[in-house]
């Protein structure tokens, strides 16, 4: 290991205060370095010095525009660490980025001539710490100074290194860390006016960094919002059509999602017995995850009650399925009905909001209360509780979720509908309805009007009317 005896030079740990572009060094004397930019004083040198980085400049920004996505991302970051290895005249050059706790990660490693730094990319931690601690740049560390900051610089036979801060984006995808380079004993000694220079190199680095993420985040909105319409597109097409050809029956179904996609469902379908099956769902929360688990539970519970036809054991299969599957705290509220020709229904709740049904010779309105907790609470429930019942002509059964029964208005947060209030909505309107649809119809209304269009939470709701 080579050592120069000479008085070692003090490290730089002051931000740069760059010259203007094209303006003159501020030296206080002839032939002294520029402590306050990267102009040295010579004519020539400045201007090769300001041309390069306008040169770069202009190389960066052109690699900003043609982002397309987080792929291009590390091309941009090598490219900007091969940048400043070869406009500081260095060896080697790193992106470090800061882990937090002092861990630090070596994102991209290069040496002269555009190679991968393939073995050794050992820094020195303690400089890369000190220009995280203090956000300024800071060179030429060398003799005592060197030792003060880490045995790590000697290891590395290193005499002579620049590391300025970086900073770009916010949140998750936020770039926090530091641009380092380094040439060996006698290679490259970095004075003030390298430090200026680079750092200003870094600032525009920081601006390009800046722009390249606001670029992929409009990137990547713009994808998220063509994956959301496709979602909904996709859901839109899972939810069935009305049914017209069930004998006795008149049926509609309706759903608003709080999002694009929706957490609620219903669903209607043949058993191979010839029953009729009504079904409504609601997973818990609401966006393109409870979409997915409503079309899993949605295929899981036709493909089962097709296959067993006891309606309690289809369901006990379902939750055992869907446990095995789905995340530790959410779960799925399920209301299905089996209905046949005759008028006579066999209903599992698995913590639903209860069901309404209301009786035509009486005016009476009764609830279907729960059988057992929502899908994916208990992996092991038997779900052996089964409600049946006779709908005759003119009754009507109305299931729904609890975005109706907790709509709201954003004056009155605290003041729900509340199943009370749809319960009288349902006992004026269902005298007056001619058809499912109309009841339906007019029931959605008057809870719209209720909260005044304030959908915090998907809605769904499906009429049930027997016909004779």
């Amino acid at each position: 290991m080579v050592f120069w005896k000479r008085k070692p030079k003090e490290s730089v740990p002051a931000t740069p205060n760059p010259t203007p572009m094209g303006g003159a060094s501020d030296s206080s004397a002839a032939g002294e370095e520029d402590q306050s930019g990267f102009l040295t004083g010579n004519a020539l040198e400045d201007r090769r010095r300001t041309e390069s980085l306008f040169e770069e400049f202009q190389s960066i920004t052109e690699q900003v525009v043609r982002l397309q996505g987080k792929d291009d991302l590390d091309e941009l970051l090598t490219y900007i660490v091969d940048a400043s290895i070869r406009r500081t005249g260095s060896a080697r050059g790193m992106l470090i980025i800061d882990k937090g706790n002092d861990q630090y990660k070596v994102r991209i490693a290069r040496k002269r001539g555009g190679v991968p730094l393939d073995g050794d990319a050992r820094f020195s931690t303690s400089v890369v710490k000190r220009v995280l601690g203090t956000r300024k740049p800071m060179a030429d560390i060398s003799g005592a100074d060197a030792e003060n900051l880490g045995a790590s610089i000697y290891d590395l036979k290193l005499r002579s290194l620049m590391c300025v801060p970086v900073e770009a984006g916010e949140g998750e995808g936020a770039l926090r860390g530091v641009l380092y380079v380094d040439s060996k004993a006698a290679t490259r000694q970095f004075g003030p006016a390298d430090l200026g220079y680079f750092a200003t190199l870094s600032n525009q680095i920081v601006g390009a960094l800046k722009s390249m993420a606001g670029h992929l985040d409009a990137v990547e909105r713009a994808r998220l919002e063509a994956s959301l319409d496709y979602a909904s597109v996709v859901q839109n097409n899972l939810m069935p059509t009305i049914p017209t050809d069930f004998t006795g029956y008149d049926l509609f179904g309706w759903y608003l999602a709080a999002e694009r996609t929706s957490g609620d469902f219903f669903d209607f379908f043949k058993t191979r017995d010839g029953r009729f099956g009504v079904v409504v769902g609601d997973v818990t929360g609401h966006g393109p995850a409870s979409a997915l688990i409503t079309s899993q539970v949605q295929a899981s519970l036709r493909s089962m009650v097709r296959i067993v036809p006891n309606l309690c054991e289809a369901v006990t299969l379902v939750n055992q399925d869907l446990s095995d599957r789905i995340e530790v705290g959410n779960f799925v509220t399920l209301f299905v009905a089996l209905m046949s020709e005759d008028g006579k229904v066999e209903v599992v709740n698995a913590g639903h909001t209860p069901p309404r049904i209301f009786k035509k010779s009486t005016g009476e309105i009764t609830t279907i209360s729960a059988h057992g907790p929502a899908l994916g609470m208990m992996d092991d429930f038997d779900y052996n509780e089964l409600f049946a019942f006779t709908l005759e002509e003119g009754d009507v059964l109305l299931a729904f979720t609890d975005g109706i029964t907790e709509a709201r208005t954003l004056k009155a947060p605290d003041d729900f509908l509340g199943e009370e209030g749809l319960e009288e909505m349902f006992r004026v309107q269902v005298g007056k309805a001619t058809s499912a649809r109309k009841l339906t119809e007019d029931l959605v209304a008057g809870v719209l009007a209720y909260c005044n269009d304030n959908t915090e939470d998907d809605m769904t709701m499906v009429a049930v009317r027997r016909t004779q």
